[in-house]
């Protein structure tokens, strides 16, 4: 992770980190636990009981803890061997939009809130991308109805640059 900024006014992530923190669980998009431990450069064990003091704070839908089968999945993705070593006993808490919104104000520090505010900022960046690409696509639709059989081919093709690519799954290990 870069350096962190910090002027007179604001404190800078690059919007890239904070993007490729941001993950999807349960069809939401979250955070870890760690990794806004990592941003708001606090422990982990810190953020965690800030968080259980402020329960109230945080129904289950601003944070919520990953399931077994969520955890494992989410270990074999970032290639952890020895979990026991890591210090990934525990099975993350994971946050939402509103959960990290939420926890600026239980992190009562400037550099939380300066984060938070990136953060926040990137959370918005995302929704509207994707309010975007669906308003391309409405707008392809209508011009297929309108247009029908003349352009079939062109519209086909233009579907098929906006669907999302099919991720190839990796294998693990050395393969020749």
């Amino acid at each position: 992770m870069g350096p962190i900024k910090i002027s007179s006014t604001k404190l800078l992530v690059p919007q890239e980190i904070i993007e490729s923190k941001i993950l999807l669980v349960r069809s939401q998009k979250v955070m870890l636990d760690r990794d806004l431990a990592k941003l708001y450069r606090v422990p982990t064990r810190r953020l965690n009981e800030q968080v259980k003091r402020n329960a109230e704070r945080f129904p289950v839908d601003f944070m919520f803890q990953l399931t077994k089968e969520e955890f494992e999945n989410w270990k074999s993705q970032i290639a952890i061997s020895n979990s026991e070593k890591m210090g990934l006993r525990r099975k993350p808490y994971v946050f939402t939009e509103q959960g990290v919104a939420m926890l600026s104000s239980v992190l009562n520090s400037k550099v939380a809130i300066q984060v938070n505010i990136q953060i926040m900022r990137t959370f918005t960046r995302l929704k509207e991308i994707i309010m975007t690409h669906k308003d391309l696509q409405r707008k392809i639709e209508d011009m297929e109805r309108k247009y029908d059989q003349q352009f079939q081919g062109v519209f086909e093709a233009i579907k098929q640059l906006l669907a999302p690519p099919d991720k190839p799954k990796r294998k693990i290990g050395f393969h020749p």
